[in-house]
């Protein structure tokens, strides 16, 4: 095995030819990693560059302009297990990559790039790093940047110089399609204010209550004629269905319906999203609909410097209160932050960005 260095300042290897980038985590972490492939497809313009992801990720990635393959590893199916994960590297080797981003220090990820034989593995200090020949030091935890600018610092140890990260997702033709004819169903044209809500999150600490956002929806629909969406994820549908019994008036449900990839297409037609701290926040921002970001923890490392949405045109939220406690080790929670947080607020958040368009 090569000797494994910690990364300081000088490029760690000669311009790569075959690069593959690595995120296996959740979609919000897998958008903001897209600056990451610009900045290598700017730099090696003749490089073969691709991503493996998850399968529930593959159309926030595929189509991207930056990339010649996308790459799936389905960790909860039929790569599960030890002996379905060395299949899959046995014939990753078959790529000839010679050079590997890690851009989540994940215990599957490193076993990855190692097995498959790839000869400059670039990633962070945790989980398995002996695995990576090229390691920096892990420092997300803190919170002091944004994850997008954390993820660009594999890059920057190659020795390039990123511009302002600026997060990519892609609008698939046949999904836009699909999105433009079930909106139509709904009654909902292209002159009508459509406002998106998700009320869904990993964690109570980051959900604002359903009731509230049924009252900024009302508000939205009686005062500024809004058209409002209601969107959730998968297994996430209760938190949506709960506005939609808060309110008076009556909304499009789409949660647990839409794939992401189509879930770009619903935002894109969207002139504001409104949503707790998750990641069709970012799925958003990357398709240039601007969001209200709302945010109930402000720990290190899960705070809104590190999660927020980026680009010019979106209002974060988060209100700070006298005694938030630390957040437990084990466990739900209930934000006094967000408990503090006002409908009033909200609204006129939203309704400041509806002024701007």
């Amino acid at each position: 095995m090569s000797e494994t260095r910690d990364i300081k300042s000088t490029p760690v290897v000669p311009a790569p030819k075959r690069i593959l980038v690595i995120r296996l985590d959740r979609i919000g972490d897998v958008v903001l990693s897209t600056p990451v492939l610009q900045s290598l497809r700017e730099a090696y313009p003749h490089a073969f560059i691709a991503m493996m992801v998850r399968p529930v990720c593959r159309e926030l990635v595929e189509g991207n302009p930056y990339l010649n393959e996308v790459m799936l590893y389905d960790k909860d199916g039929r790569h599960r297990g030890v002996i379905s994960t060395m299949r899959f590297a046995r014939l990753l080797r078959r790529h000839q990559f010679d050079t590997a981003l890690v851009l989540h220090p994940g215990n599957r990820s490193h076993w990855i790039a190692w097995l498959a034989g790839i000869p400059v593995r670039i990633g962070y200090d945790r989980n398995y790093r002996w695995l990576l020949t090229h390691r920096l030091a892990h420092r997300k935890q803190e919170g002091a940047r944004h994850e997008a600018d954390y993820t660009l610092d594999l890059v920057r140890a190659l020795g390039i110089d990123p511009s302002a990260p600026r997060p990519f997702v892609p609008i698939h033709p046949e999904l836009d399609r699909r999105i433009e004819q079930r909106l139509q169903q709904h009654g909902i044209s292209h002159a009508d204010c459509l406002v998106a809500m998700h009320p869904s999150a990993s964690s109570l600490s980051k959900r604002w209550k359903p009731e509230r956002f049924a009252q900024v929806a009302d508000r939205l629909i009686e005062e500024r004629h809004a058209q409002v969406v209601l969107v959730a994820g998968p297994g996430h549908e209760e938190h949506a269905h709960a506005v939609q019994r808060a309110m008076r008036h009556r909304p499009i449900n789409l949660a647990g319906t839409l794939s992401v990839g189509e879930l770009a297409c619903v935002f894109r037609r969207c002139r504001l999203l409104i949503s707790n701290d998750s990641g069709p926040v970012h799925v958003a921002a990357a398709v240039g609909t601007p969001v209200v970001d709302i945010f109930g923890r402000n720990q290190p490392g899960l705070n809104r410097e590190r999660w927020h949405a980026l680009g010019p045109h979106h209002v974060v939220l988060f209100k700070e209160v006298a005694h938030q406690g630390p957040m437990p080790a084990h466990g739900e929670y209930e934000s006094s932050s967000l408990e503090a947080l006002t409908v009033d607020e909200v609204y006129r958040a939203a309704v400041s960005l509806l002024e701007r368009a």
